[in-house]
């Protein structure tokens, strides 16, 4: 699924980050490019099988929250809300005197209010029904972080949820740019949050081995790429663009961070967690990218990769990337070596953060890479520093259980 070819595409004014590295873009920028992890031991998960995980620090909602009553959301939804108003106050935006009815909210998550889920069912079978808050429902069903959004915005358009397990972030950005190619909005307000690090997600990621297990050094455990990854890092947070047309935005002479020029979205039709070997949803996703930036393979530089330090998924990406490419293909980040894996957030994260590269001309560098897998291809894989080049074009790779696979492709702004 693509949208036609435009030239001058659809220009992000508006980014706002909650991540492991910080509250905030600038944290969140400056904490990727000093390429450190941020996984640390968790007590709230002592006593299972991976104890530590990559948290957002000091998140305070009374504060970083706007509303009067941030108690009664999920911290996912919370997420979502604090990351939205920055990116909404980055792009100059007054909700109070836009045209409500003309302004999209397009949130993606892969489950939603699951921290309340957990809690209330422990109520429920401690204590009975009585102690069950008549506040579940409103904060974890998957539709809320978006719905909440509205509200706080007062933002009447198209209110809508993705969920396309951890492509959902990127996936609710390819939505956006379709209503917006379709005349249905003239800003959308578009991203992903997620706060999984919960008792039961990380007891059931940690049974199907997906988790790393290097308590030794957490902060070196989310390895992408790395011959010696293990699994990824459970972790949490929001990301949030603002996307207008590119008009519009010259009319309200804001800044423009970058500009979404292309997206694809496809299955791989292979299995309900592992990748295909042979790549061809992500194969099919980079096509049809290309095909709506109106670009060919040759003019992309660079390449934010899904990149969650997992056996198979990294082996599957790399083999897919060498054999779109070649092996003189563009420079390639993982994010997820400094964040962990944020979940459904993770693609809304990862494009801002692609955003934010053609910005600055600088790729942040892969966290925790030591050795080359000898089973995979080889990448042109920052590490170490951020380094310095010239993008024209780059494209952000996610891929989701159930074989989710989108991509988002972003030129400079000029």
């Amino acid at each position: 699924m693509s949208t036609p070819a435009n030239d001058a595409g659809l220009a992000v004014t508006g980014i706002g980050l909650v991540t492991p590295a910080g509250s905030g873009t600038a944290a969140t920028w400056d904490g990727v490019c000093a390429g450190h992890g941020t996984a640390a031991p968790d007590p709230q998960l002592a006593g299972l099988p991976v104890g530590f995980s990559c948290r957002v620090p000091g998140f305070d909602p009374r504060t970083q929250v706007p509303g009067a009553r941030p108690w009664q959301y999920d911290r996912c939804t919370q997420f979502a809300l604090a990351a939205a108003h920055e990116a909404v106050t980055a792009a100059g935006l007054d909700p109070a005197a836009w045209n409500a009815a003309r302004v999209a909210i397009v949130l993606g998550s892969a489950a939603g209010g699951v921290g309340t889920y957990e809690e209330q069912l422990r109520k429920l079978g401690d204590a009975g029904p009585r102690a069950v808050s008549p506040l579940t429902l409103p904060a974890f069903l998957p539709n809320m972080a978006a719905g909440q959004l509205a509200i706080a915005l007062g933002a009447r358009g198209p209110v809508l949820h993705t969920a396309t397990a951890c492509a959902s972030g990127a996936s609710a950005v390819a939505l956006a740019a379709l209503l917006l190619s379709a005349g249905a909005c003239d800003i959308a307000v578009a991203g992903g949050a997620d706060a999984m690090v919960t008792p039961l997600c990380a007891a059931a990621f940690a049974r199907m081995g997906a988790l790393s297990r290097r308590h030794d050094a957490p902060d070196r455990a989310s390895r992408p790429f790395d011959a010696d990854r293990d699994g990824f890092v459970l972790g949490e947070g929001a990301g949030v663009l603002v996307l207008e047309r590119a008009a519009d935005a010259a009319a309200r002479r804001v800044p423009v961070q970058a500009r979404l020029v292309g997206h694809g979205i496809s299955a791989d039709a292979h299995h309900p967690v592992a990748p295909d070997p042979e790549g061809r949803g992500l194969r099919l996703a980079v096509h049809e990218a290309l095909r709506s930036a109106d670009a060919t393979p040759q003019e992309i530089d660079h390449i934010n990769a899904h990149g969650t330090s997992t056996p198979l998924n990294d082996r599957a990406e790399a083999a897919t990337l060498a054999r779109l490419f070649g092996a003189a293909g563009p420079s390639v980040t993982s994010a997820k070596g400094v964040l962990g894996h944020t979940m459904g957030a993770a693609g809304a994260i990862e494009a801002a953060l692609a955003a934010l590269t053609v910005k600055h001309q600088l790729v942040p560098p892969t966290a925790n890479f030591r050795h080359p897998d000898p089973d995979a291809p080889a990448l042109d894989l920052v590490t170490g520093r951020p380094r310095r080049q010239t993008i024209r074009l780059a494209l952000s790779n996610s891929l989701g259980f159930g074989g989710h696979a989108t991509v988002l492709a972003f030129r400079p702004a000029a």
